[in-house]
């Protein structure tokens, strides 16, 4: 026997499939990888996310908020601090990760958004759907024996759903269901879904305008000095991405008195009631100067510049001379605060006199005492101040060109003036207010002139920010539809039994849990045209279920 020979494969004929089971295309790939973005559990997720990715931020000193804070705080935590930065925990709102949560819970939102309003509107065109075959098979149903006509009860049916807000089906044309009455309500359930995730989306870009668009700086002023809106004026200045120093509002103010009203008795002894910054401004040159009161929480708006007050601290007015009398150094300098008593740590840099370039950085104490032969401050407010510095002299990194903090001094090649008769001990200057105390070694002389104080302002400009509370206020209004907006179907079918007009009425809650009996009851007395309607056989409703438990 010959063996036939095998014929040749037709050239049309489609390769056989040789992947693994499960193996994906790359085109088949990123279909189920933009599903996956796209569902509403990953939205869920990236979410989650964000909110836990805005924590570090609250927690951790950021950089566009306070530089200073941020400064402190990593000269308190040197260990940490280079992990921090590696992770971008000082500016967390800039970060590259999260901007990559923010993006991919936009794009995720968008895509979960897109396809379910396209069947949303489907659904919202469509006809209620038709009553089923057997209504006494639904959950919640009745069979009513009433005294009219089919189409007289029908049209009972019609009127009262209509005046219920439901829309009904229409069946006119199709002599099947000519004895039957379909309607559905609460399409608003789905709205308030949709309403509540789109409002989602339009907070996340108000909020990114606001990023973009925006800016957020921080300044120290001291009492009786003015600061003019512009980059340079600023302590630390983060502006958007889109923002220029033109978009500045040209706006300037002056702190003319600040008062803080302090707890001087009881467990709160020494905590502040309140605090009151009293300004003058301008908000554009030679405008009309009006006053405004500053506080907590009750920022000054200046056009879409939104001033706020978060800090405050002393400034001693300290006067520096040389061996021959010349000021090198006056004025008020900025102490920061190290605690809730307001002990302040602050640095004088006077440049060289006759006897060379003097540099002291100490504490000030507001209400200086001795407990203990300990130097403390027994109150925060301003009752016997003290300020007890070291003094340096030498090269201070004054002349070098780098810059410098004015919050510390460089001693790496400063050397510490010790005392004359003891060299062992270096000087340290206590001076209470208006004092004057000389140098050794014809550096000349340090006076304590007085105490002002100096407020922190964070200026902001929020472009999205009437964007975003529009999208709060949306997401409110969604998320109080869904949860109260309950969706049902209502269906009734007519029948002649034996001349008696006999009614099957069958209610479905398409959200459940819902107890439909009062619905049932409103429904069979609209139809019957009295209170208190006949049935037959057992109802499948709630209420009417529990009436028959009584009644056995």
């Amino acid at each position: 026997m010959t063996q036939a020979p095998e014929r040749p494969e037709a050239s049309g004929a489609p390769a056989p499939d040789t992947r693994r089971p499960g193996e994906l295309t790359a085109r088949e790939l990123l279909r189920w990888t933009w599903r996956q973005l796209t569902s509403m559990r990953t939205a869920l997720v990236l979410l989650l996310l964000l909110a836990l990715a805005a924590v570090p931020g609250s927690v951790i000193p950021q950089s566009g908020v306070d530089a200073l804070a941020v400064s402190r705080w990593k000269d308190s935590h040197p260990t940490l601090t280079p992990i921090y930065e590696r992770l971008q925990l000082f500016s967390v709102y800039d970060s590259t990760w999260f901007a990559a949560i923010y993006l991919l819970l936009m794009v995720s939102l968008v895509g979960c958004i897109l396809p379910r309003l396209r069947v949303y509107l489907t659904a919202l065109r469509a006809q209620p759907p038709a009553a089923p075959s057997r209504l006494t098979r639904l959950p919640d149903h009745r069979v009513l024996q009433v005294d009219a006509a089919p189409d007289v009860v029908l049209d009972r049916a019609r009127a009262h759903l209509r005046s219920g807000r439901y829309r009904l089906r229409r069946d006119d044309a199709d002599p099947a269901r000519r004895h039957e009455v379909a309607a559905e309500k609460g399409f608003l359930r789905e709205a308030g879904n949709l309403l509540f995730h789109a409002s989602l989306l339009i907070v996340l870009v108000g909020f990114a305008m606001g990023g973009m668009l925006g800016y957020q700086g921080g300044v120290i002023v001291v009492q009786g000095q003015t600061f003019s809106n512009t980059s340079s004026a600023y302590d630390d200045f983060d502006p958007g991405s889109l923002f220029g120093s033109e978009d500045l509002d040209p706006f300037q103010f002056t702190v003319d008195d600040f008062t803080v009203d302090w707890i001087t008795e009881g467990s709160a002894f020494g905590t502040a009631r309140g605090f009151n910054a009293r300004l003058s401004y301008r908000d554009r040159i030679g405008a009309p100067q009006d006053s405004y009161d500053l506080r907590v929480n009750h920022p000054l708006t200046i056009d879409s510049t939104d001033v706020f007050l978060i800090g405050h601290g002393y400034a001693p007015r300290i006067t520096v001379r040389d061996a021959e009398g010349n000021i090198t150094y006056s004025g008020p300098t900025v102490f920061l605060p190290q605690d809730q008593t307001f002990l302040s740590f602050g640095v004088v840099k006077a440049p060289g006199g006759s006897g060379g370039a003097v540099g002291l950085e100490g504490l000030l104490y507001p209400t200086f005492a001795l407990q203990g032969g300990d130097p403390t401050t027994v109150f925060p407010a301003l009752g016997n101040p003290l300020i007890s510095m070291s003094v340096f002299t030498g090269d201070l990194g004054l002349d070098n060109g780098v810059p410098q903090s004015v919050y510390a001094l460089d001693t790496d090649n400063a050397t510490q003036v010790m005392q004359p008769d003891d060299p062992s001990k270096p000087v340290r200057l206590d001076l209470e207010l208006g004092e004057t105390e000389m140098l050794p070694d014809g550096l000349g002389s340090v006076s304590f002139d007085g105490v002002d104080e100096w407020v922190r302002i964070q200026i902001s400009k929020s472009p999205g920010k009437e964007i975003a509370l529009l999208g709060v206020v949306l997401a409110l209004a969604g998320l109080l539809g869904s949860l109260f907006v309950r969706p049902r179907r209502v269906w009734v079918r007519t029948r002649d039994q034996d001349g008696v007009t006999m009614v099957e009425v069958a209610v479905l809650d398409r959200s459940g849990g819902a107890d439909l009996g009062e619905v049932l009851d409103d429904l069979a007395a609209a139809l019957s045209g009295h209170p208190d309607p006949v049935t037959q056989g057992t109802t499948g409703s709630a209420a009417s279920r529990r009436d028959q438990k009584e009644e056995a």
